[in-house]
């Protein structure tokens, strides 16, 4: 999936003023995500739950991994397969190891399960409209299309743009949740 000119500038550009963030900040935000997610009937109802290890500065959902599953939840992560991701279920942070991009991912013995309730998805960027720039390796896009399921983004106020290109792959988010405010997405 090759991205256009406008996406890799706009990325660049987005990834730049989010990494400016402090690491105070980014606590004092992914905490107040913790705690506007709630909210959302889809995620506070389901049982199994697709989350990310943060890399880089991400929104850090470490917190939020470990609530769910001090509450029982199923919680699965992506581990990527060649072109693609698929979900695993991890009963710890020790079920995680490096995998590819450096990122974190459930070991091999971890069991797969495609068939989530609901996903939190990493966001670079994102319109209100939901049309979300990731960083372009097309990995969400791809599973999302093929498995439906309501998809959370958990992203800085800072982050939502006006207008991203929409290209035929890309998927629409149903949730924006920043440090402000929760809304589903204008279909």
């Amino acid at each position: 999936m090759e991205d256009s000119p406008d996406k890799k500038s706009l990325r660049s550009l987005l990834l730049e003023k989010r990494d400016n963030t402090s690491f105070d900040l980014m606590k004092i935000v992914s905490e107040k995500m913790q705690k506007k997610i709630k909210k959302i009937n889809a995620f506070r109802d389901a049982q199994k739950i697709g989350a990310y290890y943060p890399i880089g500065s991400e929104i850090l959902t470490q917190d939020i991994i470990q609530e769910l599953l001090s509450n029982g939840k199923d919680v699965f992560l992506p581990k990527v397969i060649g072109e693609n991701i698929e979900f695993r279920k991890i009963s710890d942070f020790s079920s995680l190891e490096k995998g590819s991009f450096d990122i974190m991912e459930p070991k091999d013995d971890c069991e797969i399960d495609n068939n989530l309730d609901v996903i939190l998805v990493p966001t670079v960027g994102i319109s209100p409209i939901g049309v979300r720039l990731g960083y372009g390796h097309g990995f969400y896009d791809k599973f999302l299309g093929e498995h439906k399921t309501t998809t959370i983004s958990l992203t800085l106020e800072k982050q939502i743009v006006k207008n991203i290109p929409k290209s035929e792959h890309d998927v629409i988010i149903d949730w924006i949740v920043t440090e402000d405010r929760i809304f589903e997405t204008q279909r």
